[in-house]
């Protein structure tokens, strides 16, 4: 089972034994209405005076405090979420950043708050392109269509399920090694892009 936390990804196991009526008490969640992406505010920087790349460069190199992690991009496939990634990258929004989760098969980070509930909103850009691991996505909460302009993972194991369900913009090609030992609070010294 897979649920969906903020604008965080939460793997469930199925859990070992059924718990009895007496102690699990329902939560029905109240019904929200989902958003028209045309009233979705629009906080990606390329579209609100930034910069927006006429060469997009297709590789960007995460700079931690554990090493370096080099991605390829994927502005055929997400060049909006691209675009913004390179916008932000080169204004150094990301510096000094932390990664605020760590999970056996995925680290998150580019929240400007640090705790997985910052950074603004942008539309979704699904594509068939599968996720696996070295996949560079980006966060989102409930709402398929409306993902956050700022928040990246990195898949480090098996992610396959996320496939349609989140933009994915990228994929590491060195320091995989790097991204499997990064714990909470590590930093984002910079990324550079070229």
């Amino acid at each position: 089972m897979i649920a969906l936390s903020g604008c965080s990804l939460v793997k469930q196991k199925t859990p070992t034994a059924t718990p009895t009526p007496s102690t699990v008490q329902a939560v029905q969640p109240t019904p929200v209405p989902t958003p028209e992406a045309s009233t979705i505010p629009d906080t990606n920087i390329a579209t609100q005076g930034g910069t927006v790349e006429k060469t997009i460069p297709k590789q960007a190199t995460i700079k931690t405090s554990k090493g370096e992690i080099v991605v390829e991009l994927y502005p055929t496939d997400a060049p909006n979420t691209v675009q913004n990634f390179l916008a932000k990258t080169k204004s150094g929004y990301y510096t000094n950043l932390t990664f605020h989760r760590v999970e056996s098969w995925v680290i998150q980070g580019g929240d400007p708050v640090g705790n997985g509930t910052g950074g603004g909103k942008m539309p979704t850009e699904l594509s068939a392109r599968k996720f696996e691991i070295g996949s560079l996505g980006v966060a989102r909460g409930g709402d398929i269509n409306v993902s956050n302009d700022s928040q990246f993972f990195i898949c480090t194991d098996d992610c396959s399920w996320l496939t349609g369900q989140y933009t994915n913009f990228g994929k590491v090609t060195k320091g995989m090694d790097v991204a499997k030992k990064m714990a909470v609070g590590d930093k984002i010294l910079g990324i550079t892009a070229k």
